[in-house]
């Protein structure tokens, strides 16, 4: 089966839940590619556990459970956050060890934290703070990066980068130090012996336009090399979190793993965002985005709406409803700054409701296409609706700059039955 990845909508398990992992990691393993992540809610941000979801083909997602969940005390312990979850292989002995952003509720306690696992599949231990010089790393947004000697390294907020010891139990070095000021989420890769360091500026859940710099040696001297996004796209409404290698027909090819955070809604409403990397010389760019694309091929698929149904409202409890007969419905809009939440939900012949979600209609830039495809049901016949919730997307910084939609509107332009 040709693996498909389907951007910015929400994907689904085999039981029909949501896939709720975000500021996420994807490790390969075996055929399998396992998919690290915050598990959200809808009502309050706190730590409810890391999960882990496991794929052969970036469609079917199978939920493994809670890769870490909440400790009973200490620093993932009650109302603590847990975020920006990495997974990595041990140099020494294939150990699998888990690094992450702890913190309190108010975001002023943050500690880079440690667990160990034995395998991808099975519930990792938590060991404490991961240390230098014998003291905690008092960082908060962080990722990883695995060099191809094994050798790994802590990158955190504001450009700093740890190398890790064998074992990758300690930080042994501080490579490089503010090659970033107000830069966060970093995700690195190398390709033909240069190293790409992606961030993203400082707003909130807000997206923005990421950018990143070059280096031939980790020590430095580092290079800022603008955006890799078309200016204005917000990083095709995304915040740079991993970049993984995927071997397809066209060779490995560097794919981008983004968050298209959806505050408050981050269980139901966030999304992911996939896109294959092109790199030329010092020069690393997405040229485009891919709604529907193969990572096997790199080909770019369109899905368009064969029914047309024209909604557009900001009234709170005004909905739409839609008949289908198949496995599958895809809805069709368009999403911008006046976008809102709408609640969705699903019914069978005897008005059963087999579906539940929420969809967001917020982005910094217009957004047209692809909505919403639904998890796969029984053949059968169904009708969707979709209410207006009078909700939307906002979060104000410590500084009380306030980011996020200026209404609440929800807008449908057709609809797709598959199957």
């Amino acid at each position: 089966m040709e693996k498909r990845i389907f951007n910015g909508i929400p994907w689904y398990d085999k039981d029909g839940n949501t896939v709720n992992a975000h500021g996420a990691c994807i490790v390969q393993e075996e055929g399998k590619y396992y998919l690290f992540g915050e598990y959200k809610t809808d009502d309050v941000n706190k730590y409810i556990g890391f999960s882990c979801y496991s794929t052969e083909n970036f469609t079917d997602w199978q939920f493994e459970g809670f890769a870490l969940p909440p400790l009973k005390e200490g620093i993932l312990g009650p109302g603590r956050i847990g975020e920006r979850v990495k997974v990595v292989k041990s140099k020494a002995d294939g150990t699998y060890v888990m690094l992450m952003h702890t913190d309190d509720l108010k975001y002023c306690d943050p500690c880079i934290g440690l667990a160990m696992g034995r395998r991808l599949d099975e519930e990792f231990t938590f060991r404490g703070p991961l240390l230098f010089k014998g003291e905690p790393i008092r960082f908060w947004d962080m990722g990883t990066f695995t060099d191809e000697d094994g050798t790994v390294y802590l990158l955190t907020h504001e450009g700093n980068i740890y190398r890790l010891n064998e074992t990758c139990t300690e930080a042994e070095e501080l490579v490089a130090e503010g090659i970033a000021p107000g830069g966060e989420s970093p995700a690195m890769l190398k390709k033909d012996g240069i190293y790409y360091w992606m961030l993203s500026n400082k707003t909130s859940w807000e997206r923005n336009d990421n950018y990143y710099f070059t280096a031939a040696d980790l020590h430095g001297p580092w290079e800022y090399r603008g955006l890799f996004c078309p200016e204005g796209s917000l990083t095709y409404n995304s915040q740079c979190s991993f970049v993984f290698e995927y071997q397809g027909e066209q060779g490995k090819v560097p794919v981008y793993m983004g968050d298209r955070w959806s505050y408050p809604r981050q269980a139901s409403a966030a999304t992911l965002v996939l896109l294959p990397l092109e790199i030329a010389g010092r020069t690393m760019r997405i040229s485009q985005y891919r709604p529907v694309w193969s990572p096997d091929t790199l080909e770019t698929y369109g899905m368009e709406a064969e029914n047309s149904a024209r909604f557009c409202s900001n009234v709170k409890g005004e909905s739409i409803r839609i008949d289908f007969e198949g496995t599958q419905i895809a809805l069709f809009g368009s999403a911008d700054s006046h976008g809102g939440y709408g609640d969705l939900e699903i019914a069978d012949e005897k008005g059963r409701c087999v579906h539940k979600t929420s969809l967001d209609f917020y982005s910094g830039v217009l957004d047209e296409g692809l909505r919403y495809l639904s998890p796969v049901l029984t053949a059968g016949k169904y009708r969707v609706k979709l209410t207006v919730s009078g909700a939307n997307s906002v979060c104000v910084t410590k500084n009380g700059t306030r980011y996020g939609s200026d209404d609440c509107y929800v807008y449908i332009s057709g609809w797709s039955s598959v199957g």
